[in-house]
């Protein structure tokens, strides 16, 4: 049995893999920005060991969940689930002066990475559209550049998958990897998405539990538990190392190790 963090999980694919593990034996804890989606989460997953509380687009709010996680035993796994969207119709700044984008879909993960000791595995959900990503650390919040809300969805879900592979380079004892779970209709994805909505979480479950061997590497990308090709800046040690740079710098936490 595995003890696995899931972000983002009141409903969607965070609440489906969610599903899977407890269904497989699993110990799961949920996650959710606040009280009245907390409930929804208990009221869904009645299994759950426990609901986290904190809203992700704010850097007070990912600390709150990560003191909260740090009360538990050690995870064993944890999987970053949580994410906006390619279809936000402008920059929206958080408390901190962010973009709701990067705060949840970037920073949140690094955040939490940097603080919740080390799990066995880390699973970042990044998406196919992070091929058309650009990794501009200098406009990471979109401040000198006109808005559009898909090529910033796009670059965060690159930068997602830098992030995966910056821990599997600098912790080589933990399985670091990312995937794409396929453009399937849930709210973020809208109704008309032509992907199996049943195999969306299934990797995400197998990468965070798994005894496969395929399941057992890091520093990989999947798609329906199947290595695929990266946007080939995500391999880039220096772009890796730029965004734990750039980050730390606005979280004011560095990565351990």
């Amino acid at each position: 049995m595995s003890r696995v963090l899931i972000t983002g999980s009141t409903d969607g694919l965070g609440l489906m893999a969610a599903q899977l593990l407890t269904d497989q034996g699993h110990q799961v804890t949920l996650h959710a920005r606040n009280e009245a989606r907390a409930a929804d989460a208990r009221d869904a997953l009645p299994a759950a060991e426990d609901v986290l509380i904190g809203d992700l687009s704010s850097i007070a709010g990912m600390h709150q969940v990560a003191a909260q996680a740090n009360q538990h035993a050690r995870f064993d796994g944890v999987i970053h689930n949580a994410g906006v969207g390619y279809r936000e119709p402008r920059r929206i700044p958080t408390v901190d002066g962010l973009s709701h984008v990067f705060a949840i879909n970037v920073l949140a993960p690094y955040l939490l990475t940097a603080l919740i000791p080390r799990p066995d595995r880390l699973v970042y959900l990044s998406s196919g559209m992070h091929r058309g990503g650009d990794v501009d650390l200098e406009d990471l919040q979109w401040e000198n550049r006109r808005w559009n809300g898909s090529q910033a969805y796009a670059d965060s879900k690159l930068l997602d998958v830098v992030l995966a592979f910056a821990v599997a380079r600098r912790w080589p004892d933990v399985r670091s990897n990312a995937l794409e779970p396929g453009w399937v209709p849930t709210k973020m994805g809208g109704p008309g998405a032509p992907d199996d909505m049943s195999l969306a979480p299934v990797t995400q479950a197998w990468l965070a539990v798994s005894d496969d061997p395929a399941a057992q590497v890091s520093g990989g990308y999947f798609f329906h538990q199947r290595a695929r090709a990266t946007h080939p800046l995500a391999s880039s040690a220096q772009v890796q190392a730029d965004l734990l740079a750039r980050c730390a710098e606005i979280t004011g936490v560095q990565l351990p190790g």
